[in-house]
């Protein structure tokens, strides 16, 4: 890669005859180091072999518990260097380099007890390379760096290292803004965000000639260099050509001689801005442009790096290029986005969270990659995976009528089976219908399925083809075309701010086919396509109910899926839905505003969370008011779900309190619900006092096995009692008592059937039943 200008204005102070301290004052004692006589693993699970205790201080981020971190290294010697001696290989320039968190610190919290840790990186460096390792929770190599030199020492900044060598100030690429990336938000390689990979290569940015480099350190935006030239340096550099004269050589020699003594030079360095070098990278990569090459990926992903770096810095918040800096961040997206579009690479899916990231609208990513008027224009997977993701999503953005045909015929050209689901995005809503079914017809041929035959239909009712519209409705059994929206729930719902809003396909098919919107919306609900909470709304705005207003067609949808739920916990919630509106329907006196789907016939034999209505239930409601018949499906479908086991009855009693006192109606569902908690004497006191008629009807029904003690404890004796108090009056009482005592004589023995007997009683009226006792036990 071609350098760039990374530095600029040069001020340089000259000092003479400084002597720096002798290195032999500067070197160890031997006993501080440990010495391998080959290379060793000193960490992991290969270290135990090397027999030398390594011992880690920390390899964590500081933390409340906390309040140092420290690092211990060794310096060794492999056997096997390519330098041949110590010298080469010796350790220099160890530094840590810490990342803060964006914007953790404010105007008035520069200190550096104020900054929140993120990251923490860790480089040191050999003669010929150097090491940046990353030493947060995990330790890991992030870079290697190879000198086209021996170096004397480098200096790591967020965005660059810089290195001298002998002759040379060397700046590379850095990858510490990456890294503390993905340390700031995990979730960063995703399909909403992104992030060059910590691996990607180094670059050598620029190397710029210096006369003997020393020393060097950094501060702010400058970068300062100590240089000492040597007499044989400068005479080097000063030796004439070949074609000088000899005279003006000569001079020039002699003029060195006085004026150029051996000393000491010190630079001060200006760094480029940010944006300014982010512009020239941006710039220098329209070169690769046209080839389509991977540097050009990889020049605009170090210029999108530059940028992250500069916005992590924790000054960024007060920075006068905080503005500057944010556009150049969302216009660095936005060239990876294209690249990623554009090229044939196979991290295409990086478009995505690239153009998300960049703030584009699809409209204006449309218009950079699409060429107007270009028919035989390719596209590239990167394209392709944008737009159907961002098609397939929630967006609020509606295509104009163009650019929704030109997405069409993009898809057509590119991944034709993914037509009949861009079509049913919000985004496609101004398509061409009469376009879009030329295309679907030809996709047909080749591919046909259930999902492109409802998005026929679906354009058909928007050019107002019914014709069109039945023939393709026509094509395939309800509960296929039912199934089919399961591969496309947009179809019939969308969403919008949140809200899920129901299709004009959906509106017509509740007024032509009602059965198959409930089907369709149960086999969604059921592959979790759609929630119980959002098919209520879904329902409500589509019968154009608002406010606690509950449509027949929302009853109908909670009954088909009782039919096909398997989870407890929503069918409890169910089975209090229907109950809640049948008891409402019937405590309002109110009709529903459209025929139910299904009778309570029909949910018996389909449903068995609907039960068989019980006989003493049928004779309670055969002497009922002329006005319940009114409300006769609504009644028997509550009684339907009392006669079953699946409701649980301690949770649907607050909401059956309204129909307590309502007639027979109130009468039944309080027995019916005392039975189902085990209250049966309280369920034969009820009926005894308002429908004796059913009371022993009831009694052969619910009180058997261990319950057939209920006959005689409390329904003879309460028979027994009530006929005497009304004597000939009430001949349901005498009809009653007649048949109890005809049950409790063939169980009990005569001399306990005896005892329940009352002392003043007819004898003319008990005697037939002593005699079938005595005689049932002569014949056992």
């Amino acid at each position: 890669m071609n350098s760039l200008p990374v530095l600029s204005e040069v001020l340089t102070l000259r000092y003479s005859d400084y002597e720096g301290p002798s290195t032999h004052t500067l070197q160890l004692e031997l006993d501080e180091f440990i010495v391998c006589q080959k290379p060793v693993e000193l960490l992991g699970e290969e270290s135990k072999l090397c027999e030398i205790p390594i011992t880690l201080e920390s390899t964590e981020l500081l933390t409340e518990d906390t309040k140092r971190f420290q690092v211990r290294y060794l310096r060794f010697t492999p056997d096997q260097s390519p330098f041949g001696f110590c010298e080469e290989t010796k350790l220099h320039s160890v530094q840590l380099l810490p990342v803060y968190q964006t914007g953790s610190v404010t105007a008035h919290e520069e200190t550096e007890n104020k900054k929140e840790l993120l990251s923490l990186f860790c480089f040191f460096s050999l003669p010929h390379v150097g090491y940046l390792y990353s030493v947060g929770k995990l330790v890991e190599l992030i870079s290697t760096y190879q000198y086209s030199e021996k170096s004397e020492q480098a200096v790591l900044t967020p965005q660059f290292l810089h290195v001298i060598t002998s002759e040379n100030l060397q700046c590379f690429t850095v990858r510490c803004s990456a890294a503390a990336a993905r340390d700031e938000d995990p979730y960063i390689d995703t399909t909403v965000k992104a992030c060059p990979p910590v691996a990607l290569d180094v670059c050598t940015l620029r190397m710029q000639l210096f006369i003997g480099p020393r020393a060097i350190c950094h501060f702010r935006n400058h970068i300062i260099l100590l240089t000492k030239a040597d007499m044989e340096d400068i005479t080097e550099r000063r030796k004439p050509t070949r074609r000088m004269l000899s005279r003006k050589a000569d001079s020039i020699k002699s003029r060195t001689n006085s004026e150029s003594e051996p000393g000491w030079n010190l630079y001060i360095i200006n760094t480029v801005s940010t944006v300014q070098l982010y512009r020239e990278m941006v710039d220098y990569s329209r070169t690769y442009e046209n080839v389509k090459t991977e540097s050009c990926i990889h020049l605009l992903s170090e210029a999108h790096l530059l940028v992250r770096a500069a916005i992590m810095d924790p000054c960024f918040l007060t920075s006068d290029e905080k503005e500057e800096l944010l556009r150049a961040f969302r216009e660095s997206c936005a060239f990876l986005g294209d690249c990623y579009s554009r090229f044939d690479t196979k991290d295409y899916h990086l478009a995505l969270p690239y153009y998300r990231m960049s703030g584009l609208s699809m409209t204006e990513v449309l218009k950079r990659l699409v060429s107007e008027g270009d028919e035989m224009q390719t596209y590239e997977k990167g394209f392709v995976f944008y737009l159907t993701h961002s098609l397939n999503e929630d967006l609020n953005e509606e295509l104009s009528k163009e650019s929704a045909n030109k997405v069409l015929q993009i898809f057509y050209l590119a991944d034709p089976v993914q037509l009949p689901h861009i079509l049913c995005s919000p985004c496609m809503r101004n398509v061409c219908p009469v376009t879009a079914v030329k295309y679907l017809q030809k996709v047909e041929k080749i591919m046909p399925s259930v999902v492109l035959t409802l998005t026929k239909a679906f354009m058909a009712l928007k050019m107002g083809d019914l014709t069109m519209y039945e023939l393709e409705m026509d094509s395939y059994k309800e509960t296929i075309l039912a199934c089919g929206f399961i591969g496309q729930p947009k179809l019939l719902r969308q969403r919008k701010e949140g809200m899920v809003l129901p299709t004009e396909f959906a509106v017509h098919l509740k007024e032509m086919q009602p059965g198959l919107l409930v089907a369709a919306t149960v086999a969604l609900h059921e592959n979790s396509k759609i929630e119980l909470e959002e098919a209520d709304t879904f329902f409500k705005l589509l019968c154009s109910n608002s406010g606690n207003a509950i449509p027949q067609l929302l009853v109908d949808f909670w009954e088909a899926l009782l039919v096909v739920c398997s989870q407890e916990e929503i069918l409890q919630e169910l089975l209090l839905r229907v109950t809640s509106q049948y008891v409402w329907r019937i405590s309002k006196q109110q009709l529903p505003e459209t025929k139910p789907l299904k009778t309570t016939e029909d949910l018996i034999n389909s449903c068995n969370h609907f039960g068989l209505i019980f006989p003493w239930v049928t004779s309670i409601m055969s002497v009922g008011s002329p006005s319940d018949k009114d409300y006769g499906d609504d009644i028997s479908k509550l009684q339907s779900l009392l006669c079953s086991q699946s409701i649980d009855i301690a949770s649907a009693l607050p909401v059956l309190e309204p129909l307590t006192e309502a007639g027979n109606v109130g009468l039944t569902i309080h027995v019916l619900c005392n039975t189902r908690l085990g209250k049966y004497e309280e369920a034969i006191d009820q009926l005894l006092k308002r429908c004796p008629d059913a009371a022993v009807l009831y009694a052969q029904h619910e009180l058997k096995d261990d319950n057939r003690v209920v006959w005689w404890n409390k329904l003879l004796p309460e028979l027994c009692k009530r006929t005497r108090l009304t004597g000939n009056d009430c001949p349901g009482l005498i009809s009653s008592l007649k048949e109890a005592l005809s049950v409790v004589a063939m169980e009990l023995e005569l001399k306990d059937f005896l005892s329940l007997l009352p002392e003043d009683g007819t004898a003319a009226f008990f005697l037939p039943h002593l005699l079938h006792c005595s005689q049932r036990k002569l014949l056992t």
